[in-house]
């Protein structure tokens, strides 16, 4: 099955490192599902770090992060384990075992023309509607950049809340953006008399909004 943003994401009953769990659990919170290639993993190690360094931080925006892999739970455990002993640092979230690959299917995690047998390095985005909001997919090669993925949830968070849109390389403290109008009044007002809507206008398409100080 492949999953696309927009759609509903699909529910599972999984077993991991912190016992059972649906994603249907999870409703009311946001969600990073993300699979990693393997255990004892030279670049899923640094992830997982990454991950656990970034945790409060995914807290803090109602966040819950959910890893998979194509291991046993015990397999998951010895790693956790081994990574606690050599680094001081425990994994705070479920790492979910998929021996038979039943979540990796249901969310297309696994691209045959790269490996049959791992899991590539996806992340999906999941609101509290459990609606897959962005998907992210990383070779086995290469690690992801965690402070991307809590750059693009924030995105997501802001623009539901204050229903705009957010220009490239976007960060937090910047400026967002407005959608198009939708009618041709919305257009005059927006050449005539933007700063009425707390609009900083480079044309009647293209308009800031400052939502850091209540614009």
């Amino acid at each position: 099955m492949n999953v696309s943003i927009g759609m509903k994401a699909p529910d599972f009953n999984a077993l991991t490192t912190f016992g059972p769990i649906k994603l249907s659990d999870y409703k009311g919170h946001w969600v990073v599902l993300f699979s990693h290639p393997g255990d004892f993993t030279p670049v899923c190690t640094t992830e997982f770090i990454a991950f656990v360094q970034a945790n409060d931080q995914f807290k803090a925006l109602n966040t819950n992060l959910i890893g998979l892999s194509i291991d046993s739970n015990p397999s998951h455990l010895a790693w956790v384990n081994q990574i606690y002993l050599l680094t001081g640092i425990q994994i705070p979230f479920p790492i979910i075992a998929d021996r038979m690959a039943e979540v990796a299917k249901l969310y297309g995690m696994i691209a045959p023309d790269t490996s049959k047998q791992e899991t590539v390095r996806n992340v999906f985005f999941i609101d509290p509607e459990q609606v897959i909001r962005a998907i992210f997919i990383y070779p086995l090669t290469n690690g992801r950049n965690i402070p991307e993925i809590l750059r693009l949830l924030t995105a997501l968070q802001t623009t539901d809340q204050y229903n705009v849109v957010t220009p490239a390389n976007w960060q937090p403290d910047k400026a967002v953006m407005v959608p198009p109008p939708r009618t041709y009044n919305q257009l005059l007002e927006r050449i005539n008399a933007p700063e009425k809507s707390g609009l900083n206008c480079m044309d009647w398409f293209w308009c800031y909004k400052d939502i850091n100080h209540g614009c």
